[in-house]
């Protein structure tokens, strides 16, 4: 019997693709003096790639849509990510740098953080396989996003991830260390080990996702089997920083570097002096340019690889472009004038046109005998809803300049083992966000490319075998035989590939991929089945690396063994469950996990968000052993999203809140303020009642409620084209409160745009649990100082003693930062978690504090135990910490 045909959801929602916004870094101050952490600017194109070929994006998150568009509802959310952080305009560069000045200079809390995410994460936990969750996919351990790989032949591997910094294994994967936490940015774009054995990372991740940050430079470690990555072991000056690095290429004593600024070049001998800016197409467009503040500035200068002749290294083909279209796009090579030329015609089967030039990636073979690319086309992703792949090529003569022969293309891929066949997701979909290359030093003809999963070719492209697919589900090896699942599989890779790097362990070679499930491993000469897939990957997720990355966090009491049970929704690893005496995580949900309600009287009543208000339920924390694949009514998880999930009229990451006064008092925003009073035991999505309509084009961005009075903040619309935002106030039962101060009933709250309360997003909600009418309000975004758009103001904490009719400024010294979640602690005082880390104000002061020393990470929402005394923050790339209330007091 074959497996049954599952929900849209177990396509596990990849990286937050961009199409209107990437989010970045911008130029601050030098690293001595802090550094830039990581930034924004605004990339206000909203007809961007799929999202323009197919129109308006309609988000259809309803479970059992399987028709393809999954990589609009990507786009999407990409973008809404970023315009929390950009509206209402463009913002320039140097915010975060300074704001990561100023937290630093803030006097701490005292205290220290404990991350409690520091174990193994087992998405293929047998505990967890009810119908909403991914295990027996195969992707076993897994942690954050990895962006970048480098290995060497003792054994040492390198891990850089998109948002939790550099990861150091000296036993060929497993017991890692961080060596980047002295740095500012924890985004990496590019990691390379130069001839001399040095460690190159260059900063800020190059998948331009929404959720992907710029970063500060190029740095070096001279000894990294043993060394640190700190500020003063950076490359040239401050001309690299505010840009991501998507590759560094070597070619005798210079260093090349493919950025989202051009491409630029650096001596290897001596690491002081400036960076040369080798190529920028559009320079009118970088920073000090005559239109560096025009909206498309960001997307006018992407390189994307650096192909460099073995033979003759002053023969060098750049591959530039942004991956959904722009008339500079193709392949440049330098004339004799000396100056950048785009090459029309010459390299075969590899596209010169630029609508068919996109992101590239190169690989060259140890002997110099061949070339390969990868590359993804703009055309196909805004015209294909299968594919965006336009193929992979080798260049036979061992030169970039070709000519070139096509290797493969989407549809060969999917007849080579592939688990994506399906139309509308198949290999290459997302070929601008999911890209490696590399070729085996002891065979030309053996490569390794990725993609959403992981191919290989023994002959140079004759044939494939995907082996590493994307997951095991209608496999023939898979059972649907609950006692046996996984059935005969072997362990596959977490989807999405990034990274790959090829080293020796224990004598042999091995190759390393990096994913968003984090780092695997097997024999460079692996074994197959006879499907073509690896019988022998190992995941090296082993829980001493934690670069999760949680846009949430739950927390409950264990009522089977005591302590709390803790959860919380992750960028593409589903929702994971920890209780009180795991010794490994398991994950209850697939996909993406978005934001999480947890009973705090018992911590298995968990309703966990994919997207677009898609809300699953549980009350046994969806313990189940698959017993629902042959009998529907063994599933212990269920399906109960409001209606504004079908109609698409919610954010990508929606609000849920319940009541601070009834656990079984839910509120859920989307374009509609939804109340169910069920509580766990809902079971259907028409058990959610409406009880105001915010209006056409409005979608929540924050909710909350206390002793039935409800908040709800907005957007509409949310892009920088005309942002506007407010807030809406009125009660559970969309009438009248009876108690305690009247009301009247629903009403939008006057915010001018000029008026104290700035025109920019609206993050969430703290409500004094003494007193519904006593509100604080967090603010993204940055400060009109940053900011260039209508009514950006200042400030990002309010405080309204009257039911949000008035608010008052109460930032005061806290540094210009994105704020995006709050609560107020049982001592009277007020915690803020922030894109770079959590602040803290006592109750009576009027100044804020730093709590504790986090990294660079950003920090999206702040939970308190059920008994109060411990507050939990969930970071996107460094997993849960939990710190002790006195220790903020």
């Amino acid at each position: 019997m074959s497996a049954p045909t599952r929900k849209r959801r177990w396509f596990t929602i990849c990286a937050l693709t961009a199409s209107a916004a990437l989010v970045a870094i911008p130029a601050g101050a030098a690293p001595g003096a802090g550094g830039t952490p990581f930034g924004v600017r605004a990339l206000d194109r909203l007809a961007d790639g799929r999202a323009q070929s197919v129109g308006a994006v309609s988000p259809r998150v309803a479970a059992e849509d399987d028709d393809g568009n999954e990589a609009d509802e990507i786009a999407e959310g990409a973008e809404q990510y970023a315009e929390a952080r950009t509206s209402p305009g463009i913002v320039s560069p140097g915010a975060y740098g300074a704001a990561w000045t100023s937290l630093n200079n803030l006097a701490d809390t005292g205290g220290s953080w404990r991350n409690v995410t520091d174990l193994r994460y087992d998405s293929d936990d047998s505990r967890y396989r009810d119908i909403d969750s991914n295990s027996s996919g195969g992707s076993g351990d897994v942690t954050g996003r990895m962006a970048a790989i480098a290995a060497d032949d003792d054994g040492y591997v390198y891990a850089g991830s998109a948002g939790g910094g550099v990861w150091r294994s000296a036993q060929g994967g497993g017991r890692w260390t961080p060596i980047s936490d002295r740095l500012p940015s924890q985004s990496t774009g590019a990691l390379a080990l130069d001839g001399s054995g040095r460690l190159w990372l260059g900063t800020g991740e190059a998948t331009t996702n929404a959720d992907a940050y710029l970063g500060s430079g190029v740095y070096v470690l001279a000894h990294p089997q043993h060394g640190t990555f700190s500020t003063r072991s950076r490359v040239g000056g401050d001309e690299l920083e505010s840009t991501t690095i998507h590759e560094l290429r070597f070619a005798g004593a210079k260093v090349w570097a493919a950025t989202s600024e051009g491409v630029w070049s650096h001596s290897t001998k001596t690491l002081t002096g400036s960076w040369k800016l080798e190529f920028a197409p559009n320079p009118d467009y970088l920073p000090g340019g005559s239109k560096a503040d025009d909206p498309d500035a960001a997307y006018k200068n992407i390189a994307n690889d650096i192909a460099i002749d073995p033979k003759d290294p002053s023969k060098v083909v750049l591959a530039v472009g942004w991956r959904s279209g722009d008339d500079y796009n193709g392949f440049y090579t330098k004339g004799t004038g000396g100056t950048w030329n785009r090459i029309s015609s010459g390299l075969g089967d590899l596209p010169s046109d630029p609508d068919q030039v996109g992101n590239v990636t190169f690989a060259r073979s140890a002997d110099g005998s061949r070339y390969y690319a990868i590359d993804q086309s703009p055309e196909e992703l805004n015209t294909n809803p299968d594919s965006g792949l336009e193929g992979i090529y080798v260049s036979k003569s061992g030169s970039p300049t070709g000519p070139w022969t096509k290797i493969a293309d989407y549809q060969g891929l999917a007849a080579s083992g592939s688990a994506l066949t399906t139309s509308g997701y198949m290999p290459g979909v997302q070929a601008w966000y999911n890209q490696f290359l590399t070729v085996d030093p002891s065979d030309a003809d053996h490569v390794y490319a990725g993609l959403e999963e992981v191919y290989e070719t023994t002959d140079g492209g004759g044939t494939w075998s995907t082996v590493g697919p994307y997951w095991n589900f209608n496999f023939p090896c898979w059972s649907i035989d609950p006692a046996k699942q996984t059935g005969d599989c072997h362990q596959t890779i977490h989807s999405d590939q990034h990274g790959v790097a090829i080293g020796r362990y224990h004598g042999k070679s091995v190759v390393y991929v990096g994913n968003d499930g984090g780092v695997y491993r097997r024999p460079v000469h692996g074994s197959q089945d006879a499907s073509g897939h690896a019988t022998d990957w190992t995941s090296l997720n082993d829980g001493t690396i934690d670069t999760l990355q949680y846009y949430s966090v739950g927390v409950g009491q264990d009522l089977d063994h005591g302590g709390v049970s803790v959860t919380g929704g992750l960028q593409d690893n589903g929702q994971s469950i920890l209780r009180s005496n795991d010794k490994v995580m398991g994950s209850d949900f697939g996909g993406d996990g978005g934001d999480t309600l947890t009973d705090p009287a018992n911590g298995c009543n968990i309703a966990e968000e994919y997207v677009y208000l898609s809300v699953q339920v549980t009350q046994n924390c969806a313990v189940n052993d698959g017993s629902w694949i042959t009998d529907p009514s063994k599933a212990t998880s269920y399906g109960v999203a409001p209606a504004d999930n079908a109609t698409g009229e919610a954010r990508f990451i929606a609000p849920l809140a319940t009541d601070l006064k009834s656990s079984t008092t839910w509120i859920a925003g989307g374009r509609h303020v939804w109340v169910q009073t069920h509580g766990y035991a809902i079971r259907s999505g028409d058990e959610w009642k409406s009880v105001y309509d915010l209006g056409a084009g409005r979608t929540a961005t924050a909710v909350a409620a206390s002793g039935g009075k409800v908040y709800a903040a907005w957007c509409g619309p949310c892009n920088n084209q005309g942002f506007a935002r407010g807030i809406s106030v009125g009660n559970a039962g969309g009438t009248s409160r009876t108690k305690s101060g009247g009301g009247t009933g629903w009403h939008d709250i006057s915010l001018p745009v000029d008026g104290t309360v700035p025109n920019r997003y609206l993050s969430g909600f703290a409500i004094d649990p003494k007193n519904a009418d006593h509100v604080y309000l967090v603010v993204n975004g940055f400060s009109r100082h940053w900011t260039e758009g209508p009514g950006a103001g200042v400030g990002h904490v309010f405080e309204s003693t009257d039911g949000g009719t008035s608010w008052k400024d109460i930032s005061a010294n806290l540094p210009d930062v994105p704020a995006d979640s709050a609560v107020v602690t049982p001592n009277g005082g007020l915690a803020v978690a922030t894109d770079l880390g959590v602040v803290y104000r006592a109750a009576g002061r009027t100044t804020w504090r730093r709590v504790g020393n986090l990294p660079a990470v950003a920090v999206l929402q702040l939970k308190l135990s059920p008994d109060g005394s411990t507050l939990y923050a969930a970071t996107h790339g460094r997993g849960i910490y939990t710190i002790k209330v006195r220790d903020c007091g």
